[in-house]
């Protein structure tokens, strides 16, 4: 039996005004709109949120967020969508929303949602006008500023089967201006019907987001030992990862920021194309047992350094050292962030510091991507492991690489998906707030093991604790192609791109981006991005995907020659065995679709 959890959550309520009447007019028309509604607007816009869809309620819903301007954020993107399209169906009566936000306790019973701050939503939502939004006092407070709108007080309002009165504040925004604020939150440009279009690339100026946002450029290894560079690494990475917990904050991920290393690049220039305020870089510097960590952090369109700190200890304190970094940094960017999200940042992975530098050195060869990197960093996560047992990240580590050589094109024996399993829930159990633990354990259950249920779950739960992760959002993003939610995954790939907008392996994002719009039946736009993808990346799934899109977008001689080009990467690959390289897809219409595609390219049956 499940346990019982209690947390503070932002709750959405929403459904559609005036539905038994639209029903009654037009059954099968007001159903199909109202799909096309959730699928095109409202999960997309939890998703670039980090929202979670908690129950459907025949024309409504319900979602979670962990942070209340999230929640804001999706209500009025879904609303400005919503009546961005109604002006498009002028010749129909309009489908319209209205929504109820509330934050407060929420009790998890396993899947069931219960509480007093449904209630309220949900109460609160049936006071909402027709395309609006009302919000509790409680809501209105953790938000008020933070975004491009303004609040009407309509005072304590009595709610059905709600013991007390409620203060409730009805909220107002410009599109125009709300679109420029979105923008900049999510570094993407918004198409026409909706999608998210390529986030601009390296050499490109990104709008800021309307969060202090940051990059951690490579720590310098000053150490005379040229190999201990990755252990400046690993200092890099953790404070990284330490930042990016905090929902306040805009936190590049690590490798678009290792792109710059060992480069002499011009901090304003670094700030630019990666889309942030604020710049942090530092040095380690290791002697014998002792270390020293120096951190300086820049205001990037100033130049100006608000803060410089140099911190000594000795190797084995190497976790507090980096704790004290990240924290230092938060208290000079964001001030009023609580004392329980530094304190939570803080968490060590492991205390033993054999095994935490066995692990860096393992993720050094990781970050080659390579074969040959994965098969050198394969027995240092085990290594890692065998020196401690409890330490989470290791594990996944090694459930990882596990899936990465099926997606390279390895299949995996019945004993390695075995062992990928038992380590990616090992990893779980060791690490279940991590939200880099959780996102990847999701990934590789879903991808290599096939447990697609299990591995949503674990991704939903990764984005509660951390929605500024790449990885989380790379994940996300896929699993959403699997189950056969296209807009979604395009979403989710797309902000994990802005995370990181030139990171090595922003070609798998492509691919999904590539996936998604051929499930949806746009060939032309799935073929761009698969060459997008081959520029990027040539993997086996970005030739395969290419070539599908070409056959379908009416290109035979391309499609044919990425057959040949299939097949000089993999002489055994046949449309009867494509599947076993393919992710664990939910509707068996989008494998069909995919292997009638590579039959129409050429490849051998």
């Amino acid at each position: 039996m499940a346990r019982e959890q209690r947390r503070l959550a932002a709750i959405m309520a929403v459904d559609v005004v005036g539905y038994s009447r639209l029903m009654g007019q037009d059954e099968s028309g007001t159903l199909a709109r109202l799909k096309v509604a959730r699928t095109r607007h409202f999960e997309p816009a939890l998703a670039r949120h980090g929202g979670r869809l908690a129950k459907l309620t025949g024309d409504g819903a319900l979602a979670e967020f962990g942070s209340a301007a999230d929640a804001l954020a999706a209500a009025i993107e879904f609303q400005q969508a919503m009546a961005d399209a109604n002006r498009k169906q002028s010749q129909r009566a309009p489908l319209e929303f209205r929504a109820g936000l509330h934050l407060g306790d929420l009790i998890v019973d396993g899947d069931d949602l219960y509480g007093d701050s449904i209630n309220v939503a949900s109460r609160l939502q049936g006071e909402a006008p027709a395309g609006g939004i009302i919000l509790s006092a409680s809501f209105h407070e953790a938000v008020r500023g933070r975004l491009a709108c303004s609040f009407e007080d309509l005072g304590p309002l009595a709610l059905k089967h709600i013991d007390r009165s409620v203060q409730a504040f009805r909220v107002k925004w410009s599109a125009g201006d709300w679109m420029i604020a979105a923008r900049a939150d999510a570094g993407a440009s918004v198409a026409d019907d909706g999608r998210t279009a390529s986030p601009a690339g390296a050499g490109f100026a990104l709008a800021l987001p309307d969060k202090p946002s940051i990059a951690v450029l490579p720590f310098t290894n000053m150490s005379d030992d040229a190999g201990q560079e990755y252990l400046a690494d690993g200092v890099t990475d953790e404070i990284i990862t330490a930042l990016s917990r905090f929902r306040s904050l805009f936190v590049i991920a690590r490798n678009s920021t290792f792109a710059y290393k060992g480069r002499a690049v011009d901090v304003r220039t670094i700030a630019r194309e990666l889309g942030v305020r604020y710049v942090l870089a530092g040095s380690v510097r290791r002697a014998g047992g002792r270390m020293r960590i120096i951190g300086q952090l820049v205001q990037a369109d100033t130049g100006v350094h608000i803060w410089a700190e140099h911190y000594d200890g000795d190797l084995a304190d190497i976790f507090d050292l980096q704790d004290k970094v990240a924290s230092d940094v938060v208290g000079a960017i964001a001030p009023k962030l609580e004392r329980a999200e530094i304190e939570r940042a803080g968490r060590k992975p492991t205390g033993s510091s054999d095994a935490y530098d066995t692990y860096l050195r393992g993720m050094s060869k990781f970050y080659l991507w390579t074969m040959e990197g994965t098969d050198a960093a394969r027995p240092l996560f085990h290594r890692a492991i065998e020196l401690d047992p409890g330490f989470a990240a290791a594990h996944v580590m090694a459930a990882h690489l596990n899936a990465h050589s099926k997606a390279r094109g390895i299949m995996l024996d019945r004993a390695k998906v075995a062992e990928t399993a038992a380590l990616a829930r090992r990893a779980v159990e060791l690490g279940p707030d991590d939200a880099l633990v959780l996102s990847v354990a999701g990934w590789a259950l879903a991808y290599a093991v096939g447990d697609l249920a299990a591995g949503v779950g674990l991704v939903e739960r990764a984005m509660l604790f951390n929605p500024n992760l790449a990885m989380g959002r790379f994940a996300a993003g896929w699993l959403n192609v699997w189950l056969g939610k296209p807009e979604v995954a395009i979403a989710h790939l797309g902000h994990a791109m802005r995370l990181s907008p030139i990171d090595p392996a922003t070609g798998p994002s492509m691919i999904g981006i590539a996936h998604a719009h051929f499930m949806a039946e746009r060939y032309n736009e799935a073929l761009s991005w698969s060459d997008k993808a081959l520029q990027e990346h040539r993997a086996p799934a970005s030739v395969r995907i290419a070539a599908a899109s070409a056959a379908m977008a009416g290109r035979p001689e391309d499609a044919s020659r990425l057959v040949d080009l299939m097949q000089q990467m993999d002489p055994t690959r046949r449309v009867s065995n494509v599947v076993d390289t393919l992710g664990p897809y939910r509707r068996r219409e989008d494998i069909e679709r995919y292997k009638e595609a590579l039959r129409l390219a050429g490849l051998p049956e």
